[in-house]
């Protein structure tokens, strides 16, 4: 007679814009959701639909939700330290981020190997509170992303005591 599934503790929650990498780590770990997950048992263990529904959900409707529910996430997005919006959505919210460097992670397979790299570093931030953002790439150690309220002034540099921009 074969036991009864068990509830799933959904730990990962893979953002829209690496979807393909969420949807094939679901496939094989019941811990795993991304936005439009309908849910599904693996290795005997049921995860509920994900509560996020839909892939156009906006970064400061989603963020909240998920934090709420202590989940890591885990999105693509090598200029994280740019986007306002998001940071303070994470930082506000006691959000737990990991972003892909874009540069190693193209496709589903890049994201593959770059989060199969990291995976022991990965899975240690589950014991971290938020809020945090690291970033990964394939091989150098996760780097942590300031949280402050104002992101860095673009590309600016000193030469001979004089500003100069882009």
């Amino acid at each position: 007679m074969t036991q009864p599934a068990r509830p799933a503790t959904v730990r990962f929650y893979f953002d829209a814009d690496i979807l393909g990498l969420g949807k094939t780590l679901a496939r094989l770990r019941p811990d795993v959701t991304y936005p439009g997950d309908a849910g599904a048992t693996v290795h005997r263990r049921t995860r509920p639909a994900c509560p996020i529904t839909k892939t156009s959900t906006p970064d400061e409707e989603w963020i909240p939700e998920v934090s709420g529910r202590g989940w890591l996430i885990v999105t693509r997005d090598s200029r994280i330290q740019e986007h306002r919006a998001e940071l303070a959505a994470v930082r506000d919210n006691g959000g737990r981020m990991i972003a892909l460097a874009s540069r190693d992670a193209g496709g589903t397979w890049a994201q593959l190997e770059v989060f199969f790299n990291q995976w022991r570093r990965i899975e240690a931030t589950l014991a971290e509170p938020g809020p945090f953002i690291y970033t990964a790439s394939r091989t150098a150690p996760l780097r942590s992303v300031d949280l402050g309220t104002e992101p860095p002034p673009p590309s600016v540099r000193v030469t001979g005591g004089l500003l100069s921009g882009p």
